[in-house]
């Protein structure tokens, strides 16, 4: 009795577990097609951002430095390997700390990065990418917004960011930067499953007031909206 009750345990578990899982990839389906409509703030729409992924992260493009803002003060281009000054754009993406130091291909996934990524067991990082042209295509969308919309958005972008004691972003010394225009950052908040680099990316058009999903944790649910 004691072995077919352990059984019945471990069938109920097992079932629990494939229920979740079965629950997340439909929600993860489903909920991105439920579009949150851009909101108009009646003001010219004169600058230019961009929502750019790579296959499997979105980042947030925006101007290097403009009247409203300079991101080279925060993220200096001396932590890049190639030091240029002359970029145009940064791109700027949210995620798990151990996929982007420790995993530069999927063959490289390890199931205890995927595991502490996925509940809330590992430090997040920011990845900020410099560009000197951006070209839309199928996996970059230009977006045009207006200053207070993208004051807003630099707000929720930077607040991202972990500070040191003097206030100054937190540069990770590594060399599993993806290029020579590449740098990574400390961020604040945990990874999961329910909290992905593209939810954050998600998050940040609602702010800004641009056409998102509901929810996604992928990049298709963001892209679908822009095509």
């Amino acid at each position: 009795m004691a072995v077919k009750k352990m059984l019945f345990i471990i069938l109920k578990a097992l079932g629990i577990i494939v229920g979740i899982i079965a629950l997340y990839i439909a929600l993860g389906y489903l909920l991105p097609f439920i579009e949150v409509s851009a909101k108009d703030d009646g003001q010219k729409k004169e600058i230019p951002i961009y929502i750019y992924t790579n296959g499997v992260h979105t980042d947030i493009v925006m101007p290097v430095k403009n009247d409203l803002y300079d991101w080279s003060s925060k993220v200096p281009f001396a932590n890049t390997k190639s030091k240029k000054t002359d970029y145009k754009y940064i791109g700027i993406g949210w995620g798990d700390k151990g996929f982007y130091l420790d995993t530069p291909t999927w063959a490289d996934l390890k199931f205890s990065t995927a595991f502490k990524a996925a509940f809330w067991l590992s430090e997040s990082a920011m990845h900020c990418t410099y560009y000197e042209t951006m070209k839309e295509g199928d996996d970059c969308k230009m977006i045009m917004i207006s200053k207070n919309q993208y004051k807003k958005l630099v707000e929720f972008v930077e607040n991202k960011f972990d500070r040191d004691l003097n206030g100054n972003f937190i540069l990770i010394p590594t060399n599993a930067v993806y290029g020579n225009n590449d740098a990574f950052y400390d961020a604040k908040g945990k990874y999961s499953f329910l909290d992905t680099c593209n939810t954050w990316a998600n998050n940040a058009l609602k702010v800004a007031g641009q056409k998102a999903a509901l929810w996604t944790p992928t990049d298709y649910g963001i892209f679908l909206h822009y095509k």
